[in-house]
């Protein structure tokens, strides 16, 4: 019997498959080592394969969509209401495998490496400025201790770490507190001359990039935001208006409305 719908289970090793042919009867169950995924959806005829959104999906889903296959990339929090009972790995399956079929479902378009590839940009650069910024505040919290207190801003940071640096200061510190505080100044050193390679690698897809170009133009976004945009929206279309991609990003009220009587709340710090 052929299949029409196949539902994965995506994880890091062993992966879970579920399939039903056009009556929704149940024809293949089981599981799969990461070896033999492609192999085996290879030997399946073209049909509509249902994946959840989540890491690795942007591989996978492009990976199999060589084969021929039709693949639907879906929120993990669509499909858990089609979850049964007992979550494991083959109920996933088939939740995924009844939820891609749904005419009601939202789906999330399947990014391309070179989109992927940008967003890790953004994300390692985010990823090292929080680490600076933790550094930045140890050293503070550590030289208060000791009565030496700056103003706030580069200036103030500049002058803390003068204070470190400089030999004619280092003499008034005891030598443990010169050498713990010297590792946090050369790796806040090594942070500055990353983020500073990240930022330009972004300012040259930015130059490169046409749509990243246009969004720059709109007042308040600049070359970070522009390029975030254009390597998140895999195609602008898929949203109707303006107002329908300002929800997408979360920037609309939680409603907890029933009976009639609307109650909006307020915008959380995750959107």
């Amino acid at each position: 019997m052929q299949v029409s719908t196949i539902g994965v289970d995506l994880a890091k090793n062993v992966f879970q498959v579920h399939g039903v042919d056009s009556a929704g009867k149940v024809i293949i169950t089981r599981q799969l080592r990461r070896k033999q995924v492609i192999d085996f959806l290879s030997k399946i005829p073209p049909c509509l394969v249902g994946m959840e959104a989540c890491g690795t999906a942007h591989h996978w889903a492009r990976e199999v969509s060589k084969l021929g296959h039709t693949v639907r990339l879906m929120p993990p929090s669509y499909v858990k209401g089609y979850v049964k009972r007992s979550k494991n790995d083959a109920a996933d399956a088939a939740a995924i495998c009844e939820a891609v079929t749904r005419p009601s479902m939202r789906f999330v378009p399947i990014k391309s490496a070179d989109q992927q590839a940008l967003l890790m940009l953004h994300r390692t650069r985010d990823l090292l400025i929080r680490q600076r910024t933790q550094l930045i505040n140890a050293l503070r919290a550590h030289l208060a201790e000791f009565g030496l207190v700056a103003e706030t801003g580069r200036e103030g940071l500049a002058q803390l770490a003068a204070i470190i640096t400089d030999e004619g200061n280092r003499e008034a510190l005891p030598s443990a507190m010169k050498q713990a505080l010297q590792a946090i100044v050369d790796q806040l050193a090594a942070l500055e001359l990353q983020i500073g390679a990240l930022d330009r690698a972004i300012h040259a897809h930015h130059r490169a990039n046409d749509m990243s170009c246009r969004l720059e133009i709109v007042p308040g976004i600049g070359v970070i935001g522009a390029t975030a945009i254009a390597s998140t929206v895999t195609d602008p279309s898929d949203f109707k208006s303006g107002r329908d991609f300002a929800a997408w990003i979360g920037l609309v009220p939680r409603q907890h409305s029933t009976g009639g009587k609307e109650r909006l709340g307020g915008i959380s710090k995750q959107g």
